[in-house]
């Protein structure tokens, strides 16, 4: 019983405080995590990290040796890493990096040492941030209120399969592809399928949780030729499983919902806004006046909405 949420602004501005509400006003559909994806204003060249340690009293090695697998693909800190937090025993990292010489090479060999460092986000734009806890809780832990951006996505978390952990919770970065984030609500029942499939192909996944399958699996589609909209479309007939699923990327945020219309998903849109939610409940706490809610509650739907005035595709 998962809920989720998404925010678009017509410029710049406290995307964080606005999701942090959202997930609030759900949090009785989940309080084992919560998590946030915010893109904010897009750098030129390097990329926002942020990742995860699971173990503070290693956390100097865990810093050197990420360091030195940076150097050896061409990369390097730009900035010194910020300790966001520091719990017993996992720790939070915000850094920035020059671009490696290979993205995915680098990343494939990052993810070797996730079992003591795990990478959570990478992007011009993109931060993942992501708990355990209630809403509250974790915007004060990681300062998600004060975030400034054009747009983001926000998860409320009832574990009911994988285990409930700071890492096992959304929002998920779709890995190798920088700024794509996902969040879901439902459950995938062809996930061991797809994941094997998605695995020969070379991709690799961090947690057992099925929602990652999804992030995964739309980035793949459009790294073989299909635009969003196509990939979003044909995840409806091609995933087998209950969901209502919104993904983003830095121009656009798009949602998809399987064929029995079981998860549902409420929008208040207009003058270049969006604000969306499980609930109608969440969206009042963004949009309060008597505006129309669009409530897709149909079969098999799909929507796409542009940042900044871009184009929507219907």
């Amino acid at each position: 019983m998962c809920g989720i949420a998404g925010r678009i602004l017509r410029a710049p501005g406290k995307v964080g405080h606005d999701l942090v509400e959202l997930m609030d006003a759900q949090e009785h559909r989940g309080a084992d995590s919560t998590g946030f994806a915010i893109y904010g204003v897009s750098r030129d060249t390097g990329y926002v990290l942020r990742g995860m340690g699971f173990d503070k009293t290693n956390l100097a090695a865990d810093i050197d040796d990420f360091r030195h697998l940076l150097t050896a693909h061409g990369s390097d800190l730009i900035e010194e890493p910020l300790i966001v937090t520091d719990d017993d025993p996992h720790y939070c990292v915000r850094m920035v990096i020059k671009d490696p010489k290979d993205l995915g090479s680098w990343i494939n060999e990052a993810d070797e040492l996730s079992a003591r460092f795990e990478v959570q986000s990478c992007g011009r734009s993109l931060e993942i941030i992501k708990d355990v806890g209630g809403s509250e809780q974790v915007a004060q832990k990681h300062g998600v209120r004060d975030l400034i951006g054009s747009h983001g996505l926000g998860h409320a978390r009832l574990a009911t399969e994988s285990s409930v952990l700071p890492n096992a919770s959304h929002p998920f970065w779709a890995r190798p592809f920088p700024d794509v984030a996902i969040v879901h609500n439902g459950q995938i029942t062809d996930y061991y399928t797809w994941r094997a499939k998605l695995e020969a192909q070379g991709y690799r996944f961090l947690t057992y949780n099925d929602s990652e399958l999804i992030a995964i699996w739309v980035s793949d589609q459009m790294k073989n030729g299909l635009s969003m909209e196509a990939a979003l479309r044909k995840s409806i007939t091609s995933i087998d499983g209950v969901f209502t699923y919104m993904i983003a990327q830095p121009d656009s945020i798009g949602f998809a919902k399987d064929r029995f219309a079981m998860k549902p998903l409420v929008t208040v849109q207009g003058n270049g806004e969006l604000a969306a939610a499980t609930e109608e409940q969440a969206v009042r706490r963004i949009v309060p006046e008597e505006v129309d809610v669009i409530n897709y509650d149909g079969p098999g739907l799909m929507q796409i909405w542009g940042v900044g005035n871009r184009r929507v595709a219907a």
